[in-house]
């Protein structure tokens, strides 16, 4: 099977073997794939390089079926991402947590467009922690681990002046004292649910309650949290 002109981000790069790269690539139509490019570390080869890098808007082709097919063809899709900074750290976050969250070959061409778009946000110097948290959330969704943000676990609507804790296996539930865990006001769960962004003093809680739910679903922790404010 051969695949062509296929739109995609390369999260993640390796050396593979002497002198081979082992790419794991988020495509359109395909999802996450990995595919070896061989070769392209020898000081002379046909496959530019310069391309194989993350957060790079390309277009590949590939042969092969299974776990890691062959890279054929890479091309420039549109120009890079001025990205620097925390923003450049916020960017890398997204890779490592899109490839530690999804599977090779499931694809979600929604996620594609919103990974996409959020790096186009951090370029934009949008507020990189709201910016983190719609990604975070829609990511969830796609995955089929959306969140309930506009009722309790009882089906009753969040009272905006009310504290709450969020339980995986319920949803927002009564803030009662420490034991619950992360302490959210329901304004902000209510803000992420309409997209629109909350008073700053909300966002560190948004934060930490994110964090929580992606650790429980990847059981464990990102390296890239260490980095992040």
């Amino acid at each position: 099977m051969r695949i062509e002109h296929q739109p995609a981000f390369i999260l993640h790069a390796r050396a593979y073997r002497e002198t081979s790269l082992l790419l794991e690539c988020l495509t359109r139509d395909f999802g996450r794939v990995g595919l070896i490019a061989r070769g392209v570390r020898r000081a002379r080869t046909r496959t530019p390089r310069a391309l194989l890098q993350p957060l790079l808007p390309v277009r590949l082709a590939w042969s092969g079926r299974g776990e890691l097919a062959t890279l054929a063809q890479v091309e420039a899709a549109a120009p890079g991402f001025d990205l620097g900074g925390d923003a450049l750290l916020c960017a890398l976050y997204l890779n490592e947590l899109v490839l530690r969250i999804t599977a090779r070959q499931d694809p979600h061409p929604d996620l594609f467009a919103d990974y996409a778009e959020t790096l186009a946000r951090l370029a934009r110097a949008e507020s990189q922690a709201w910016t983190l948290r719609r990604f975070e959330r829609d990511l969830l969704a796609h995955l089929g681990y959306a969140l309930v943000l506009d009722v309790d676990g009882d089906g009753v609507p969040l009272d905006p002046e009310r504290d709450y804790a969020y339980r995986h296996e319920h949803g927002p539930m009564p803030w009662r004292d420490a034991r619950d865990g992360v302490r959210v006001r329901g304004v902000a769960l209510l803000a992420l649910a309409r997209d629109a962004m909350p008073a700053a003093e909300h966002l560190p809680p948004l934060r930490r309650l994110m964090r929580g739910v992606i650790a429980a679903h990847l059981d464990g922790e990102l390296r890239s949290w260490s980095m992040l404010v």
